[in-house]
């Protein structure tokens, strides 16, 4: 087990289609998984019955939140009395019915993961969507459209180290990094009197924690280098306000507790946005750029950044084509389409996201939306090479709105 890397959380990890037997929630109370010779790697060699507890979770780019549900597995090897003498094996992988095995469809992925506890993660996720390409991504699954599993075990190359982009896939499967930054601990209880500062405070904090950077030379690096710090930072502190808080209990109070629980979930959420736009904001201004975030235009929309700003979008003697409209959101999902109704006066509209692997259906229909996606350099390989041509980089935007203002 190696930190910083998938095998940290993953000892080893099995993917496939689902056959349409598989996904047939009809056909019994228990189901078996076909051609799961390869799943040895996991499970090793089955003798008696064996039971794996195991989390069922079924997600698409629909739906919020994902569907879950507890269960087990059962490996045994149906042959395994008449091996010594046939010197044969059968093995079998069941499952129970579930609300996940309910969602499940014919074509969905299907992800068998090891935990490092011996628990098992089984994952369906929506066949063709968004967080099916983020998986097949995180997991290093190039080739599934053939019978059986893929594995991979000793998860430690370095396509399986976790990043910003990683550590936001492993949490919409359920699974909290543990990177921490316990050296900045004991000063930014100094700094922030033991709470949570703003979020431009707290932003404008791991930026000086990063000296060796250079934002007008690369900003796509700088922006995930700054981003990655902050969230590493952040959970670093809240980490350490969240046990404080929970030392002290709540004693009978649920509603309390309840309460607390969201507010915790709602900063994670909120944070990441904000922290987004602080770093992009700072990058702006460094180059010199003019803009104005936040501006309210018609039907009193606020498009995250206005270029050159709201005084120039106001004047209609000012030309359309040297305006630029820019939506930052960390994860898109189908948000992006609420992007298109912002700055009416700009035709083409551009969208900074930290979100891998978007599906070519959703990418193309941006492209037929006039909606140009932009992503840090680092997030263009988990792309598709035909995707990859269309992205632009943050240094191309930069660029592009840098030569508007100058004209």
């Amino acid at each position: 087990m190696r930190s910083g890397y998938l095998s940290q959380y993953f000892a080893a990890v099995a993917a496939k289609r689902l056959s349409a037997v598989e996904a047939n929630p009809a056909a019994s109370n228990q189901h078996e998984f076909n051609g799961v010779e390869q799943l040895k790697t996991l499970f090793g060699q089955a003798q008696e019955k064996q039971r794996f507890p195991a989390r069922f979770i079924y997600l698409d780019d629909t739906d919020e939140e994902a569907v879950t549900a507890d269960g087990y597995l059962t490996w045994y090897d149906a042959r395994a009395k008449s091996a010594d003498r046939t010197g044969r094996s059968e093995h079998r992988l069941y499952f129970p019915s579930t609300a996940v095995s309910q969602c499940a469809t014919e074509g969905d992925l299907l992800v068998i993961g090891r935990q490092s506890n011996d628990d098992v993660l089984v994952i369906v996720a929506e066949g063709q969507s968004t967080i099916e390409r983020q998986l097949l991504w995180l997991f290093g699954f190039d080739d599934i459209e053939h019978p059986g599993f893929s594995v991979r075990g000793e998860l430690e190359s370095g396509r399986d180290r976790i990043g910003y982009a990683a550590r936001v896939i492993l949490e919409q499967i359920g699974i909290e990094t543990e990177e921490r930054e316990e050296s900045f601990l004991e000063d930014m209880f100094r700094r922030f009197d033991g709470r949570f500062p703003s979020t431009r405070v707290f932003s404008e904090y791991a930026r000086r924690t990063l000296s060796d950077l250079r934002p007008e030379d690369d900003p796509d690096a700088t922006l995930m280098a700054w981003l990655d710090r902050e969230e590493i930072l952040f959970r670093t502190l809240e980490r350490e306000l969240v046990a404080e808080r929970l030392q002290k209990g709540f004693a009978n109070d649920i509603d309390g507790f309840i309460a607390y629980s969201l507010s915790v979930q709602n900063r994670r959420k909120s944070r990441a946005g904000s922290a987004l736009e602080n770093h992009l904001e700072y990058l702006f201004t460094l180059n010199n750029i003019r803009f104005n975030r936040a501006p309210v235009t018609e039907n009193k929309s606020k498009p995250d950044f206005l270029f050159p700003g709201i005084t120039e979008y106001q004047d209609k003697n000012f030309a359309e084509a040297r305006l630029t409209m820019l939506a930052a959101k960390s994860s898109c999902k189908d948000r992006w389409r609420q992007v298109l109704t912002e700055a009416e006066r700009v035709r083409r509209k551009h969208l900074l996201t930290l979100e891998a692997s978007i599906s070519e259906a959703q990418t193309d229909e941006m492209k037929a939306r006039d909606l140009q996606l932009i992503l840090p350099a680092a997030l263009h390989e988990t792309y598709s090479v035909s995707q990859q041509h269309w992205l632009m980089k943050l240094a191309t935007f930069i660029k592009l709105v840098t030569s508007r203002q100058t004209q």
